[in-house]
């Protein structure tokens, strides 16, 4: 045995002295974890779920640490030591930040469990929901940051740099801080629409001209997603700095018009009585608000404004097509003659439209003046 190990170089004897106890550790862990998933999920899924995603930072420090300890064993070189032992502590307190943002992770999944965004009534859920969501995303950023730079700064070389990048004041100080200005003003939006939510995920609203929900809320931007399934991306400042519609900021609820023009023989009340019978029938309408109102009398026509009400944007949008669709569908079949027209006074003193019902009774009259003028003959 001495033999062998004075035929092997001493580099690849003591990389086999640090080696071989992290893969033994590696390998234990990995067995306890899966013997740990096994009996979680017998319980819970989601239990089973959050064990194996804390599994690889876990694993990194205790690689890490064994490592660390398997170090003086391997006799290194002292310079080679050294190098090994800082590549080390680097390693160590990346897997420290890394298992800090996992644990962030979990704790804020472990929290958002008690709440359903997919309730119909999902006010309170979807509150909880954004401000977990923004403040996770600036967290994890704050925690990178730190990690990183805590990393950086256990190199001499680097962290000299970095205090004299930080202290001068010139040019580069000054592109620095224009730099950062974007980064810094997101920042701040996010924790002010965690604090005050002018928006919610899944809330519906209208951004520049745009309609749709919000999908996801980074730590940098927002995804609105838009009723046609495109996707609009807004900077969180956005939000703060200017004026937006939010359908859904005290509740679902929503009321909406439906808007017809017809002529002024209509029978409103009818149609009124009209509009009850459609919504009444109709799943999509939340029993509130059901009126028909005359909001304008033109030249040629009357226009009438329907007020109904739903229990969301998206039952209210189909629910305004439906009571339009059956509205017009009502006036053809019930009272053709209710439809917009356009009326011409002739200087016989004869009046009629010109629709193709109005002409055909025009000319009805005028045959009959003509029977009349010729028995008067």
């Amino acid at each position: 045995m001495q033999h062998i190990l004075s035929v092997i170089p001493r580099w690849a004897v003591g990389t086999l002295i640090m080696i071989v106890p992290a893969i033994v550790v590696r390998v234990l862990y990995r067995w306890f974890v899966g013997w740990l998933a096994r009996l979680a999920g017998r319980l819970s899924p989601f239990l089973k779920t959050l064990i194996a995603r804390g599994e690889g930072p876990l694993s990194a420090i205790l690689v890490t640490i064994t490592l660390a300890a398997a170090l003086p064993a391997a006799r290194f070189p002292a310079a080679a030591t050294v190098m090994v032992g800082h590549l080390l502590l680097i390693v160590f307190i990346l897997s420290i930040g890394w298992a800090a943002i996992r644990a962030l992770d979990l704790g804020a999944d472990l929290y958002l469990r008690r709440f359903r965004t997919d309730a119909a009534d999902n006010l309170l859920a979807r509150k909880h929901a954004t401000q977990v969501h923004i403040l996770r995303r600036t967290t994890q950023s704050v925690l990178a940051i730190i990690t990183i730079a805590a990393a950086l700064m256990t190199v001499a070389e680097v962290r000299q740099y970095g205090l004299s990048l930080f202290a001068s004041a010139g040019a580069a100080g000054v592109i620095i801080g224009l730099a950062a200005r974007p980064v810094l003003s997101n920042l701040i939006a996010g924790i002010q629409i965690a604090m005050t939510q002018p928006i919610r995920v899944e809330d519906a609203v209208v951004v520049e001209g745009e309609w749709g929900w919000i999908e996801k809320i980074t730590s940098a931007y927002i995804v609105v997603r838009l009723w046609d399934l495109r996707r609009l991306i807004v900077p969180l400042s956005y939000f703060i700095e200017k004026p937006f519609q939010n359908w859904t900021y005290e509740t679902t609820q929503l009321l909406g018009t439906v808007h017809l023009r017809v002529d002024y023989t209509v029978p409103i009340d009818r149609l009124r009585r009209q509009l009850e019978e459609i919504v009444r029938a109709s799943p999509l309408w939340d029993g509130r608000a059901a009126a028909l109102q005359v909001t304008e009398a033109l030249a040629d026509a009357v226009e009438l404004r329907a007020l109904v009400s739903a229990r969301n944007a998206s039952d209210l949008w189909d629910l305004r097509c439906e009571v339009r669709e059956k509205l017009i569908a009502f006036v053809l079949r019930e009272y053709p003659e209710a439809l917009p027209r356009q009326r011409t006074e002739l200087s016989g003193g004869i009046t009629f439209d010109e629709s193709g019902a109005g002409a055909a009774r025009a000319g009805a009259r005028r045959r009959r003046e003509r029977e009349a003028l010729r028995r008067q003959r």
